[in-house]
């Protein structure tokens, strides 16, 4: 697949687990959701749930052993944050490299990521928007993007 903003063709080189849980799988589907339900609870995001699941407790996939994905079953338990977590860690970025341009004004390769970024958002934007999980009157505010990160 190649890559949204150069002209290099990457391949990821991971492998997707089994879609059959193990005999050896220490976990079945009602302790999963129960773990998951607990890491949520502590303030994990949904990524950091996965990878607790998988170095911790020996998880391969959770929507094998569970049927769902972790932010179906974080949905159904009323657990899910306001905002998604990938138009977040987007937020989070241009934060940053806002800040950094601030300091160092000629940097012309942080002010190209920055419009990089800058598309991103607004393509998930429209894309949450359209799946309903954004309200439809959502804006960017550029003057309250440190309270998008509390």
């Amino acid at each position: 697949m190649a890559k949204m903003h150069s002209r290099a063709r990457g391949k990821s080189g991971s492998t997707k687990p089994l879609k059959k849980v193990p005999a050896w799988a220490p976990f079945k589907g009602p302790d999963v959701e129960k773990l998951i339900v607990k890491y949520a609870k502590a303030g994990k995001n949904t990524s950091d749930i996965g990878l607790l699941l998988r170095d911790s407790h020996g998880i391969g996939s959770i929507k094998a052993s569970t049927g769902k994905k972790v932010s179906a079953i974080l949905q159904e338990k009323g657990l899910t944050k306001e905002m998604p977590e990938d138009l977040r860690n987007l937020i989070k970025k241009m934060v940053y490299i806002q800040r950094h341009m601030e300091k160092n004004k000629q940097d012309q390769t942080a002010k190209r990521g920055l419009l990089l970024t800058n598309s991103k958002i607004r393509r998930l934007v429209k894309y949450y928007q359209r799946n309903e999980k954004l309200p439809a009157d959502w804006k960017l505010d550029m003057d309250r993007l440190k309270i998008y990160l509390e």
